[in-house]
Formats: C-alpha cells, sequence, structure tokens
C-alpha cells in the first residue's frame, strides 16, 4: 500500500535551495514516505490525500548542529570560575585541567550514565527545531573509552527522532598516562584504536584537534592517512588559538570541514576554497573564551567559502546546547547576516556533514525534515535571545 501524501500549506517556505534563503511566499510542502515530494509555490502544488493548515506559519528545513561534543561525564564549572580569574585556556589545559580532566570523568562514568547526561541537552536541541547532530569521541582517549562514547552516541539517535553522525576524535589531547609519548600514543590512534571502532561502524568522520597544545600538523597528517586507508571523511579542528597550517591541512585531504579559524589566514582560505572545505564556525568557543580575534569572515566571503555554524556543546569551552542562541551569536560577535546565520544551520551545516544530499533545504528528494516558525520573519530565528519561536519539529513528514 502507498503511503498517503501530505499537504502541508498555508506557509511561508525559506527553502535554503536556492539563492539566499530562496523565500517562497504563499508556499507549501507534499511529503510522502518520509521524503519531500514537493517545496514551492502552493498553487502548483500537486494533489495530496491529507491537507495541514499552517495558518501563515514560517517553514524552514530542520536546523542541524554539525559540531558537538555532547557525549562527557562531568563539568567544568570550576576552570569557568579560573578564567573569570585571569587564567587562560592554555594555562588551564597545562595545569591538568581541560580536556584531561574531562577525560578522567568521562572514564569513569557508565556507558548508560553518558547516554542519560547527554539525552538532556540533545533534547535541548531538539526543542529548537534540530534533527541531525554531529557528536564527537575524544573524552576517552584509550580504545574501551572512546567505544563507550561513540556506543553511547549511536544510542542517542536509536531513542530520539534525530539523525546523529558520530566522529572520531581520539586526537583530540594526549591522554596522562602517555606522559610526553606522543609518537606511541598517535601509533596507538592509526594502528588500534580507529580500526577497530571504524571495523565496530561506530565511526562516520575522523577528526584531530590541530593546535600547540594538542596535535601537529604531521601527527594529524597520520591520523588522516588511517582515515583515508579506511575510507572515512575527515575534517579538523584548526587555527583556533594559533595558526598552525591546519585548514591547509585540512584541504589537502578534501576534509569535509576546518572548525573554529579564528587565527586562519588567507593561504588557508583560499586552500579551503579550492578543495570546497566548509567553514564551521564556533562562537559559543569564542564567546566562552573570551577571544578577541573574530574568524576571518571578509576572507572566506571573498573566496566564497561556505560558512556554517555550529554550537561546539562541550563542558569546558562551549557549554551551549541552544542552536538558536548560537545563530544570534553568529550575527553579533562575527557580523554574519541573517541569510548567512540560517544557511549555515541548515544547508552549509548539511554539507559539514556529508550530508548535502539528504537534509539541509525543502528540495524535492530529500528527508522530510523540517520546522514551522510563528515567527513574521527569518530575521527573528537570528535576532532574538533566550526565545523559542519553534511551533513543531516535523520528522520524516510527521
Amino acid at each position: 500500500m502507498q503511503a498517503r501524501k501530505t499537504l502541508w500549506r498555508n506557509a511561508r517556505l525559506a527553502t535554503c535551495a536556492g539563492p539566499g534563503l530562496g523565500v517562497v511566499e504563499c508556499g507549501a510542502v507534499v511529503t510522502q514516505g518520509g521524503r519531500i515530494l514537493f517545496a514551492g509555490a502552493e498553487a502548483q502544488a500537486p494533489g495530496a490525500d491529507v491537507a495541514v493548515d499552517c495558518e501563515g506559519r514560517w517553514i524552514t528545513p530542520a536546523l542541524i548542529d554539525c559540531h558537538t561534543h555532547l557525549i562527557y561525564g562531568g563539568d567544568r564549572a570550576r576552570e569557568f570560575e579560573m578564567r573569570l580569574a585571569g587564567a587562560s585556556y592554555e594555562e588551564i589545559a597545562r595545569a591538568g585541567g581541560g580536556i584531561v580532566s574531562t577525560v578522567k570523568a568521562t572514564r569513569q562514568a557508565s556507558e548508560d550514565a553518558l547516554v542519560a547526561q547527554a539525552l538532556r541537552r540533545l533534547d535541548a536541541l531538539i526543542a529548537e527545531g534540530v534533527a541531525a547532530v554531529e557528536i564527537k569521541s575524544g573524552y576517552g582517549l584509550d580504545l574501551p573509552s572512546e567505544r563507550k562514547m561513540l556506543r553511547a552516541a549511536r544510542r542517542l539517535g536509536e531513542a530520539r527522532n534525530v539523525l546523529v553522525k558520530t566522529t572520531f576524535l581520539g586526537a583530540h589531547a594526549l591522554p596522562p598516562e602517555y606522559g610526553a609519548r606522543r609518537e606511541a600514543y598517535v601509533d596507538l590512534l592509526v594502528d588500534e584504536m580507529l580500526p577497530a571502532l571504524a571495523g565496530e561502524g561506530l565511526v562516520d568522520a575522523v577528526d584531530g584537534f590541530c593546535e600547540t597544545i594538542a596535535f601537529s600538523t604531521t601527527e594529524v597528517a597520520r591520523v588522516f592517512d588511517a582515515a583515508r586507508r579506511l575510507g572515512l571523511p575527515v575534517k579538523l579542528h584548526a587555527e583556533q588559538l594559533s595558526n598552525q597550517g591546519g585548514a591547509a591541512l585540512a584541504a589537502s585531504y578534501g576534509a569535509l570541514s576546518a572548525d573554529h579559524l579564528e587565527y586562519l589566514d588567507e593561504a588557508g582560505v583560499a586552500a579551503m576554497a579550492r578543495a570546497g572545505v566548509v567553514a564551521v564556525l564556533l562562537p559559543g568557543a569564542y564567546y566562552t573564551l573570551r577571544e578577541t580575534q573574530a574568524p576571518p569572515v571578509e576572507a572566506l566571503r571573498k573566496h566564497g567559502v561556505a560558512i556554517a555554524v555550529a554550537t561546539d556543546s562541550n563542558p569546558g569551552t562551549s557549554p551551549l546546547t541552544s542552536l538558536l542562541t548560537t545563530l544570534n551569536m553568529a550575527a553579533t560577535l562575527f557580523r554574519l547576516t541573517v541569510d548567512e546565520c540560517l544557511l549555515g544551520a541548515t544547508r552549509y551545516a548539511a554539507r559539514a556533514l556529508g550530508l548535502e544530499g539528504e537534509l539541509g533545504s525543502l528540495e524535492a528528494g530529500k528527508a522530510a525534515h523540517f520546522a514551522l516558525w510563528d515567527i513574521e520573519r527569518p530575521a527573528e530565528l537570528v535576532y532574538r535571545v533566550g526565545f523559542n519561536p519553534l511551533h513543531r519539529r516535523v520528522w520524516s513528514g510527521a
């Protein structure tokens, strides 16, 4: 028996499919079997079995949070206090805080506890119209703990109607038990951890943290080579605290994205443009760390680099679980336009996850994941702070 066709009528659309937001006044969406059959002017919509009156509301693609660290144990509120007292992110990390402190708490937590804690964070995102989220590992830094994190991430996608993409971030920090044995840890990542986790079907992509307090371009390249052998796409935390040439490295591997990018130079921008690498901007970390050097947005525009925006939700540098607030931060702190913010959380966020053919715009053939908003214009989704105008999140057309 063929699935029913549903007409979502009397709506205004921001399809995110054309130039700008692809606005359609007097629009409609037709869905069937979890897919979009039509998105455009209501007068041109095909017949349907059932109609839903959207009462003039705006419909956008469901939002996508393309960079998060939702799975972790504990919190880092104490470090927040230390930063308020003047300590830098690097000083905290070198004193045994930062990522390593979360590693300890995450290793001690059970898989069930990690799932329960993360569900609260995920639910906050879903309540704002998010239908897809990337979740990184990287707070385990040994095989059992990284496996536990990735398994927990997969379980989130089973517990909720949300698409979860998992990213292996074993090259996040040097675990304390390795001391200064950097090469030995990279050997472990490349020879044991990544092949094992990929073989278990737990890894959708591979990431690394390229920074003076983390891993060099040479070390990250070894991890990326291992990912390439396994047929996995890569992405990179790059140029967050200094310019290490990470964005150019990511471009040389055809990465899905390079993320943070506060210290990105024009050569790195040009390399990303040539390779089609998405720039994922993370204003939550910029805000929390009280950074003063913003990503080179004008250079990204000039070279035509696609810009995505994400929460970077994590316990230390971006304890943020509101993508709508993130959009306001991106506009206020980085001077993105409304269109850039909304496309950055839909079409270009999908591209940053390798999902552009499936999500991110209202187009025939894509998954019927979209959001209905009680707003008068799309700018309200960026303009308001601490206010959620979501009327309904539609998952697979229902």
